[in-house]
């Protein structure tokens, strides 16, 4: 492992983004969180504060892309490959809430700081970072309107079971396990919907077609 001391900026900000939940339950997201983890980690507190310029926001989105590194080693393409598209989805959800949990009490007041409208457009981007990272690891190559229209249901169902995580207090979380298989339940079965109206849609006369044939009448 590089000594701490001699990482740059970059590799600093990784190995301390882990460090800094443990503490921020006790000391909020806070300079005072961030020196406990830089002691832990034998760096100064002065180098630590220049790799999160933009103060406690800027640590929880290095918390939460250490959550998607560690989601993303935990789902190698030989797992993922043996499961089906709602088993992925279902199971990059839980892997992200297992490694939060043992720092449930800082995800609590991280989405706390992230609620303020003044940092409401970085919960978004977050969230849809999330979301797009899932969606890759699951093996989505969509370019079109689909790229997007699933990572903005799946960032709404993955705050949604966050929330009801944080109010769940069963040892092996099945309220929240309950919650986010019914959402993917109703996921499903607009998918299919969208599917059938799509099909539907293409076998209704065209009205370009219609218009043309108008204009220029068949001979």
């Amino acid at each position: 492992m590089i000594d701490p001391n001699e990482m740059t900026l970059d590799e600093l900000r990784a190995a301390l983004a882990p460090l800094i939940p443990a503490n921020a339950v006790f000391d909020g997201w806070s300079d005072k969180a961030l020196e406990v983890a830089a002691s832990e980690l034998g760096v100064p507190a002065n180098r630590a504060r220049l790799c999160f310029p933009g103060g406690p926001v800027e640590m929880i989105d290095a918390w939460f892309d250490a959550i998607d590194l560690a989601m993303a080693r935990a789902f190698p393409l030989e797992r993922i490959a043996k499961m089906k598209i709602r088993e992925r989805i279902r199971e990059l959800v839980l892997q992200r809430i297992s490694v939060i949990n043992p720092h449930k009490e800082a995800l609590r007041r991280a989405l706390a700081m992230l609620a303020h409208p003044q940092n409401a457009m970085t919960a978004a981007k977050l969230a849809w970072r999330a979301a797009d990272r899932m969606w890759r690891i699951a093996g989505d190559r969509a370019t079109d309107f689909n790229h997007y229209s699933k990572r903005g249901i799946l960032s709404a169902l993955y705050m949604s079971t966050l929330l009801v995580y944080l109010d769940d207090t069963s040892d092996d979380m099945s309220a929240t396990r309950g919650f986010l298989e019914r959402r993917i339940d109703d996921v499903m079965k607009f998918e299919k919907v969208k599917a059938q109206w799509r099909g539907s849609r293409e076998r209704l006369p065209s009205l370009t077609r219609f218009l043309g044939r108008l204009r220029y009448p068949a001979v």
